[in-house]
């Protein structure tokens, strides 16, 4: 069982290292928290030392295998450490933890930066803190956004969830049945033979944006959850026949194109996604819409989600690709949080579990 201790009082700043590899990017990141000037006050901004991303990237049409990805992870992590202790002009004594994902994700890769986040926590006589990916998401998103009690919106390659906080839990609402919104939109990359550099998602999107027919797929909600295979399989077979010579046609008979095809998916699948988040927003009467995760990163998205909330009086938080991307700053942060708690992960308890859901974890420091 993880370690809980005493809620300990920090009168000194704090500084965590997290270790990111759930998915085919590596992350290493430093960060630094100061302690509250008062029990009641809240917490001052952290301050961000270095956030070093590496990405293992295929050739167009092909994804990425866990056995291939765990290899890249091993081969590069070494080199991040490094590079992120020179960057944050610290030495290992400055160094309070070492936080690394636990899960969810690939379970191989998982199991190299588990490694590494375990020998570094050996070698530096260091605790060692395992966080949780989607936790770790949604504290980074709240941190640099200043969003108080959101609603949130979680969408990566391999998560698709709507959140909301209730009683030191983060309470899942909504998900996917099937797969998720961005390996939906990653495996469609792949059908059309969209180079994933710098990611399949990106590149669609750039080709949505010059789309100018909808072609009428699935809309698959379920209640909360949404269902997304069957979209990709109806609209997979308009593409073959696309590209075999059998050519669909729009209403003003002009010819379907791929532009079109990846505007259509990403319009159909988005709609969903804001349908049940706003239905999320009013069941807990909150103002607020925080978008995490790869995915988040897509204007089309935010522009969506952010046309809804204006329409209830509410606002749309979103970051960058510097931390809406995997990162390993996230972890170090979500990570901090709980080490400021008292809580630890003995060696014994930090195997990595592909099913780690976000609603498992106490969130003792809300």
């Amino acid at each position: 069982m993880p370690i809980r201790q005493e809620m300990p009082v920090f009168d000194r700043p704090m500084v965590a290292i997290g270790l990111e590899g759930s998915a085919n990017k590596l992350g290493v990141g430093i960060i630094r928290h100061f302690p509250r000037p008062n029990k009641t006050s809240p917490r001052p901004p952290a301050e961000i030392l270095s956030n070093i991303r590496h990405t293992y990237i295929t050739p167009p049409g092909e994804g990425f295998l866990p056995r291939d990805t765990a290899k890249h992870h091993r081969s590069f992590v070494v080199k991040l450490v490094k590079e992120a202790i020179l960057q944050s002009e610290l030495t290992v004594d400055d160094i309070d933890c070492v936080c690394f994902t636990q899960g969810p994700g690939m379970g191989a890769p998982l199991q190299s930066v588990a490694i590494a986040a375990r020998t570094i926590c050996l070698m530096w006589d260091k605790p060692l803190v395992g966080v949780n990916h989607c936790v770790g998401h949604i504290e980074m998103g709240r941190e640099i956004t200043g969003a108080d009690n959101p609603v949130v919106l979680y969408v990566s390659g391999g998560n698709t969830q709507v959140i909301a906080y209730s009683h030191q839990r983060y309470r899942i609402f909504g998900e996917t049945l099937d797969i998720a919104v961005g390996n939906c939109l990653d495996r469609f990359a792949r059908t059309l033979q969209i180079p994933n550099d710098p990611s399949p998602g990106y590149n669609i999107e750039l080709l949505a944006q010059k789309g100018k027919h909808y072609v009428e797929l699935p809309y698959t909600v379920k209640g909360m959850d949404v269902s997304m295979s069957g979209i990709l399989a109806y609209i997979d077979g308009i593409a073959a026949d696309v590209f075999s010579g059998k050519p669909r046609f729009a209403d003003d008979s002009e010819q379907i194109t791929r532009e079109d095809l990846c505007f259509s998916l990403q319009e159909t699948i988005f709609a969903m996604l804001v349908e049940i988040t706003e239905r999320a927003m009013a069941h807990v009467g909150s103002q607020q819409v925080l978008i995490v995760g790869g995915v988040g990163c897509n204007e089309r998205l935010q522009n969506m989600m952010g046309i809804m909330a204006r329409d209830r009086g509410g606002d749309v938080y979103a970051t960058d690709e510097r931390f809406c991307i995997d990162n390993g700053i996230m972890i170090a942060h979500a990570g901090l949080l709980a080490y400021e708690t008292g809580y630890r992960t003995a060696l014994e308890d930090s195997v990595c579990t592909q099913r780690f859901r976000t609603d498992e974890v106490f969130v003792a420091w809300r």
